[in-house]
């Protein structure tokens, strides 16, 4: 069984729910890999979150691809809230940290299910569905979906919007 340390700054954590929140809302993240030889490999992806787990495409091979092929475990973070404050000398700040395990999906029906959550979460109303299925059908096969499925979910915030919530 895998274990996860506990958050040193305690007070600040937000709770479970607080923290899929801000996956929910948020657009882009950090996605961090065991690279090359070794070397941490941190790369921004756009996802969307859904059904517990954190979905986001890829080309068919690089980096990203092959460091998930040779160790599945990774760490996604998000930063949903940093607002600067210079006379304090600090930020006010939101953000989630995510560990699990990444899968390349190989299943067309799955592929192609994920990658419509994808381009439903970056769509507006003026986007239709024939718009967004030719989009689908033109880049379907050069690319692919990753799922990633959560062990450990965190999320804390600034403690002066802690204190300002209490």
């Amino acid at each position: 069984m895998e274990h996860f340390r506990p958050m040193r700054r305690i007070r600040q954590q937000l709770s479970h729910e607080d923290a899929e929140q801000i996956l929910q809302h948020s657009t882009s993240g950090v996605l961090s890999v065991n690279g090359d030889e070794g070397y941490p490999y941190a790369v921004p992806v756009s996802y969307v979150y859904a059904d517990g787990k954190i979905y986001f495409h890829s080309a068919l091979q690089g980096h990203k691809v092959d460091a998930i092929r040779n160790n599945p475990k990774v760490s996604f973070c998000v930063i949903a809230q940093d607002d600067v404050k210079p006379m304090e000398f600090t930020t006010y700040f939101k953000s989630a940290i995510a560990f699990g395990s990444a899968r390349i999906i190989e299943d067309e029906a799955e592929q192609m299910r994920t990658l419509r959550l994808l381009a439903k979460r970056y769509s507006d109303e003026t986007v239709t569905v024939e718009m967004m299925e030719k989009e689908i059908a033109r880049d379907f096969k050069h690319l692919l979906m990753i799922e990633i499925t959560i062990k450990h979910l965190t999320a804390k915030e600034a403690i002066e919007l802690r204190n300002a919530k209490n």
